[in-house]
């Protein structure tokens, strides 16, 4: 079984920053590619950053030149790091990894539990 714990959400001011963190354990193989999803009630889950296993990123263009996503694959690990937060940024923040199980030859995705983000004066 593969688990992702996420931490690192909060309340922050606007302007504030926050630094989100995913670890990833289980039976893990590989770690491939990783992401930040977030998600507003009433609304589709939508990509916020994704780093592949070369350390290529995306973001999306709502977040551009403010969040910074990183990885440490000795950890098993994904970081998003948030600043310049803004009140439209708030929403539960969900991991995405995609690994190779041990126990299996396919790579699957995993989504973390999700963690609060929210942005209020």
């Amino acid at each position: 079984q593969v688990q992702l714990v996420e931490s690192g959400g909060g309340l922050v001011q606007p302007g504030g920053s926050l630094r989100l963190s995913c670890a990833a354990s289980g039976s893990i193989f590989k770690v491939h590619m990783m992401g930040w999803y977030r998600q507003v009630p009433g609304k589709q889950r939508e990509l916020v950053a994704q780093i592949r296993s070369g350390a290529h990123t995306n973001y999306s263009d709502s977040v551009k030149g403010r969040f910074t996503i990183s990885r440490d694959d000795a950890k098993n690990a994904v970081y998003l790091q948030m600043n310049s937060l803004q009140p439209e940024d708030a929403a539960v923040s969900y991991c995405k990894v995609y690994a190779l199980n041990r126990s299996d030859e396919g790579i699957r995705a995993y989504w973390g539990q999700g963690t609060q983000v929210t942005v209020s004066s």
